[in-house]
């Protein structure tokens, strides 16, 4: 099976909370991110993750066998049998917040594990819908929910392949005529039994050009996510605003969609987890009035247009890393020791821009 995912992000890589943390700290790309230059390559692919000591057989051999109608079955047993509870469990502590997002992810597996019991009992029912449409602006962990997702579908069987090919509108629309179709069943083709993650899907539709090429790679989409539903899943994500305009324009598209997940912007103390969490996984950690500052920081920089969550966040807490080292080594016959190789102060937050820092708290 193949799951396509259409988003919203924006050109930069991380975007979401655990690539964030994991990547954290380090220059890495989203794990799925960056699109190709047209005629250059191809989409991005991330391959299904694989964790030590865990091997996932073929799909046809993962659906358990037939059970006699005199038998039970329980659902803890059945999410140790898919592998299931490691994810979720990894989904929950590494992304803050987004409840209702995790609520929903939750739910989907749910469903997919009683339609697995069913059909094992010979109650057999369409497949369900999984095209899916994740909102919400940068930064706020949807293509980290979108890896989740391929490996928690690869793992109870309705992916083959689990990979997540990550494509923007480059990748499937072409310049000139016939050019588009060949892009966008490439692109299809890499993804078959994966993920495919399309970055701003609203860029595929432009009403205001009567000579673009955009809608053609829509119909080829329809087509598939329609005639292809055991090999594709559809998942679209992007800004709120620009993802109700794309399906007012294209109501086929909307009527695909069963699942819609909306990931809300991060709170300031959810973005100060983030960036706890951030640091310790790079091994630093900020200091008691660092902390402070940070905050005040991130106060004032949610109000900037261009605020961008957790990705804000992390590009941060890189700066800092950077006013750290300099700092240190501007003092170079001064002796330092472990913990000072860790802690980050408000003057690595905030150098620069003194007239930034907090008033010091009166004893």
């Amino acid at each position: 099976m193949f799951v396509l995912i259409i988003g919203g992000l924006s050109a930069a890589c991380l975007a979401t909370m655990v690539l964030l943390a994991r990547g954290g700290l380090r220059p890495n790309g989203k794990a799925t991110g960056g699109s190709a230059e047209a005629g250059d390559r191809g989409p991005r692919r991330t391959p299904a993750p694989q964790r030590p000591g865990v091997s996932r057989p073929p799909r046809r051999d993962r659906w358990a066998a037939s059970l006699p109608l005199d038998a039970t079955v329980t659902f803890a047993a059945e999410r140790r049998a898919a592998g299931i509870d490691e994810v979720l469990a990894d989904l929950d502590a590494d992304m803050v917040g987004l409840v209702p997002v995790k609520k929903k992810v939750q739910e989907i597996a749910a469903l997919l594990l009683v339609d697995r019991a069913r059909n094992r009992f010979g109650l057999e029912a369409p497949r369900p819908n999984l095209h899916m449409c994740f909102t919400g602006p940068p930064g706020t962990g949807k293509t980290t929910v979108a890896l989740r997702m391929a490996e928690l579908l690869h793992r109870l069987g309705y992916i083959e392949q689990g990979q997540l090919v990550h494509a923007m509108r480059d990748d499937l629309v072409g310049e000139y005529i016939g050019q588009t179709a060949p892009k966008t069943k490439r692109t299809l083709g890499r993804a078959m039994g994966g993920v495919l993650f399309i970055d701003e899907a609203y860029y595929l539709y432009r009403d205001s050009d009567s000579k673009d090429y955009g809608q053609e790679a829509i119909e080829i989409l329809l087509q598939v996510m329609e005639n292809d539903r055991d090999k594709l899943v559809v998942i679209l994500a992007g800004y709120k605003n620009r993802m109700d305009h794309f399906f007012e324009s294209n109501p086929g598209m909307s009527s695909r969609i069963a699942h819609h997940l909306d990931f809300a912007a991060y709170e300031v103390d959810e973005l100060a987890a983030i960036g706890r969490l951030m640091l310790e996984q790079a091994r630093y950690y900020l200091s008691e009035q660092a902390e402070v500052a940070f905050r005040h920081y991130l106060t004032r920089q949610m109000q900037e247009p261009r605020f961008a969550n957790a990705r804000s966040v992390r590009n941060e807490l890189e700066r800092a890393r950077l006013r750290h080292a300099h700092r240190l080594a501007s003092d170079p016959d001064r002796s330092w020791n472990r913990d000072d190789l860790m802690r980050i102060e408000p003057t690595d937050i905030f150098d620069g821009h003194s007239g930034w820092l907090p008033e010091p708290r009166q004893p």
